[in-house]
């Protein structure tokens, strides 16, 4: 089954064709980071514009790049929820119209479902049961995967995201949007023992970084003198070190709590170096095997929307042409595993 994948729930635009859910044959974004940069965060007024402008020349692209054309695709799986609702009604209303216009089936994936579903387009896939921690700008949560489609919230936080704890972190810092990609690049030539930062909710396995950028908002305001650019890179380690140390702390402990040997880490905050290598550090001393994506599978794209597509395709679900966009959908299914 040929399946084309669009996503466009916050700021990036972008289609895939995937394969029988595990190939990808094309994955193409097309970013709106220049565009926003200059606000410091996402406009959702100008994200949703520029997915108009663009989103067609994307998905041409990826159907080049795969070699195929809209007469060989079998499905379309468009990304419904959740994120900003004037964006995902772009890629939302342009997947139901190529499947109007060919008449073939689509279905509404969960953006959040999708960051988990990309690792099965790597050459390592985990076994099911296994322990998902979905880290972005959106959302931090820690997820108890029984099967495909199938999943228990664990953990979450109860406050700020570990995506948005970069950002603004950075933005105290005067380095610019977007603060994740700055603050690792920045952080490795700096000792992460440099400030000790708090490290919150210990003993749970849910999460709050609004103490931890209060900290560093106070840090910044009581020095009597302003951060030079020799301490920036030993503070911004530190920060980063903090925000690591609670993620992996607490994946980990989850996954040992529920007697899972099996971890998947997932979310644009996934890229970050630090947390990819004090993860797999970690987990090899307590027997826990780490499986996380390729950077460009961890940010958002349309390749993992059409791995979630693929498999409700084949389970026979169909979206109607009245389903709408939705801003919050949790993952969380009833019942015992």
């Amino acid at each position: 089954m040929l399946v084309l994948g669009i996503e466009s729930s916050c700021d990036e635009t972008a289609a895939a064709v995937v394969s029988d859910g595990t190939s990808l044959l094309s994955n193409v974004v097309a970013s709106q980071i220049d565009v926003h940069s200059k606000f410091g965060g996402v406009v959702p007024e100008i994200a949703s514009r520029k997915h108009i402008e663009v989103i067609i020349q994307v998905i041409e692209q990826a159907l080049d790049d795969a070699g195929v054309t809209l007469d060989d695709i079998d499905g379309i799986a468009g990304t419904r929820g959740p994120g900003l609702i004037g964006s995902l009604l772009v890629g939302l209303s342009v997947a139901k119209s190529i499947a109007f216009m060919k008449d073939i089936p689509f279905v509404g994936v969960n953006h959040v479902e999708g960051h988990v579903a990309a690792i099965f387009l790597t050459e390592e896939k985990p076994e099911f049961p296994f322990v998902a921690l979905v880290v972005s700008g959106g959302h931090t949560n820690i997820y108890l995967v029984a099967d495909s489609g199938s999943f228990r919230t664990l953990g979450q936080t109860r406050d700020d995201a570990a995506g948005e704890a970069f950002d603004k972190g950075a933005k105290m810092l005067g380095l610019g949007y977007p603060g994740g990609i700055v603050i690792d690049r920045l952080s490795k030539g700096g000792n992460p023992a440099f400030v000790k930062f708090p490290r919150s909710m210990k003993g749970s396995i849910d999460f709050s970084f609004s103490g931890l950028k209060t900290s560093l908002l106070y840090y910044i305001k009581k020095r009597e003198t302003p951060v030079t650019e020799d301490e920036l890179p030993h503070i911004v380690a530190s920060y980063q070190d903090a925000i690591v140390d609670v993620l992996v702390d607490k994946t980990l402990k989850a996954a040992e709590e529920y007697s899972l040997s099996r971890v998947v880490i997932a979310g644009g905050v996934a890229a970050n170096s630090r947390l990819r290598d004090i993860f797999h550090e970690r987990a090899g001393g307590k027997g826990i095997e780490v499986f996380i994506p390729p950077p460009v599978l961890c940010t958002d794209n349309a390749a993992m929307i059409a791995v979630v597509g693929d498999n409700l395709l084949k389970r026979g679900e169909r979206g109607s042409f009245d389903l709408n966009a939705i801003s919050r959908w949790p993952l969380d299914f009833p019942g015992e595993i």
